[in-house]
């Protein structure tokens, strides 16, 4: 029986912080299975950003596995300004969000914060609700003017400084991608990141302007789209056609929509990416709990397991890796939890509703036929990750995927694909030696042995011509 049934399918996506950002921890959690490496610009600088990009491929070239780097820039935020000490908001009490000083009636007896998007009074109207501090406040809109939007309390609480302001149902004018982003991007290119996380998508514009900004500065990272408000869920098709990658960003998500819509757009969401052949990623208090206790909550460990269930590509830490007392074990609990899950299968087969084309129907025959042989293995070779991405997205119920490549870059970006198991071997321009080098590097990892069964899926030069194929082998 073949060793690959070791392989963990549902990839595991960690948020580089003070907790974790050691080489030595970065060593443990690379051997611990981490796939990629996730920098939030919403609190990294360019020093930090710098060192520790550099500081993930040393441990990764020495452990003798690379890893994939996602730089998550930061997107257009609202917040409110700094106040001097926090403020207590009764319920019921009338408060103002002003844009610009200047007059309000009531001004002296009416407490305010000033808020950093001067277009908020245009965009909002009467009746609106306000969100401040991750939904932990709310408030509805009674009034507005030039300067400011006069508001009554709904839930009280203690308003502190730059806190963050979510808009439900409300359209804002904010650009996608901010200077901000511009600057920290432009320093991950050169540092040769691998994914570009983009914040607040909205449309399908927003990832076509990020992605002339990188073929403008010769960067081939992949998008990763992240939806997180009403409008992204209205435009979810164009933003996934658009796309490299989804992330289902539930943090924000949760605060812009009924909590009760949150399960349906996620598995929403995971169906469309299934049917466009897009990967995607659930985000956001996987293990939240973890961040100060060393074992998960019955409902965390439920809701990792659903998202296996659901077949998504990956699985994402935050907080329990950015700050967490136990980055670690949050590792292995999602590891251990992957893994059981996954040992259900074989999980119901579909083919993808969007994905056409040679290529595709090519795969879809090796899939149909590695079902069809208990304990086969799928192998492809990829100079661009696409014949690994076409693999991934038809979600072979049980055969891992060994995708062989000549490039680094397109090693790390298959990092994020279900059920790919990524390796650097050189190509050669004869199809047979490349196979039988692929197969010996196989014994030698001791993914497969003699007996298994291989089902390679490639394209071969015969002549002048590139003809896809797939090939039924037999290690001997």
């Amino acid at each position: 029986m073949s060793t690959s049934s070791s392989l963990r399918r549902t990839k595991i996506i960690f948020t580089l912080g003070p907790a974790t950002q050691s080489e030595e921890m970065l060593e443990k959690l690379i051997l611990a299975g981490v796939d990629v490496a996730r920098l939030n610009m919403a609190h990294g600088n360019h020093e930090w950003t710098r060192a520790v990009i550099r500081r993930i491929r040393a441990v990764s070239k020495k452990v003798g596995r690379e890893i994939a780097i996602m730089m998550d820039i930061k997107g257009p935020e609202i917040r409110t300004g700094d106040v001097e000490a926090p403020i207590e908001l009764k319920i019921g009490e009338t408060f103002d969000f002003t844009v610009k000083p200047g007059d309000r009636e009531g001004g002296e007896e009416i407490r305010s914060v000033n808020v950093n998007y001067q277009d908020l009074v245009n965009d909002i109207h009467v009746g609106d609700i306000v969100l401040v501090d991750s939904g932990l406040m709310r408030f509805e809109v009674l009034a507005k003017n030039n300067n400011h939007i006069r508001c009554k309390v709904l839930t009280p609480g203690a308003l502190s400084s730059r806190r963050h302001i979510n808009l439900p149902g409300v359209k804002v004018n904010l650009p996608s991608f901010t200077e901000k982003d511009r600057l920290d991007t432009l320093l991950g290119i050169e540092e040769g990141i691998d994914f570009v996380a983009l914040s607040f998508v909205r449309e399908a514009k927003d990832i076509v302007q990020l992605r002339e900004f990188l073929a403008a500065n010769k960067s081939h990272a992949k998008i990763i789209a992240k939806i997180e408000d009403q409008t992204a869920i209205a435009n979810l098709d164009e933003i996934i056609i658009a796309t490299d990658s989804l992330m289902v960003a539930r943090g924000d998500l949760g605060i812009e929509c009924p909590l009760e819509d949150l399960p349906v757009i996620q598995r929403r969401a995971v169906k469309a990416c299934f049917h466009y052949g897009k990967p995607v990623i659930i985000a956001t208090h996987t293990l939240e709990s973890m961040i100060g206790s060393p074992v998960p909550t019955r409902a965390e460990i439920t809701d990792v397991a659903n998202a296996v269930y659901e077949k998504a590509d990956c699985v994402m830490l935050s907080g329990e890796t950015t700050v967490g007392k136990y980055p670690l074990e949050c590792v292995q609990v999602l590891d251990r939890i992957a893994r059981r899950i996954e040992q259900e299968g074989p999980f119901e087969f579909a083919e993808p509703e969007h994905l056409t084309g040679d290529r595709i129907k090519l795969l879809h025959s090796a899939v149909l036929l590695a079902h069809q042989l208990p304990d086969s293995v799928l192998v492809t070779f990829t100079r661009h990750g696409t014949m690994a991405g076409g693999l991934a997205a038809l979600r072979p119920a049980l055969a891992p995927i060994h995708a062989m490549t000549n490039s680094v870059e397109v090693l790390r970006q298959m990092r994020i694909l279900r059920g790919v198991e990524p390796y650097l071997l050189p190509l050669d321009s004869d199809p047979d030696h490349t196979i039988s080098s692929a197969i010996f590097h196989l014994q030698k990892e001791g993914k497969v042995q003699v007996g298994d069964k291989l089902i390679i899926a490639t394209d071969i030069l015969a002549a002048d011509r590139l003809v896809k194929s797939v090939q039924l082998r037999t290690v001997r």
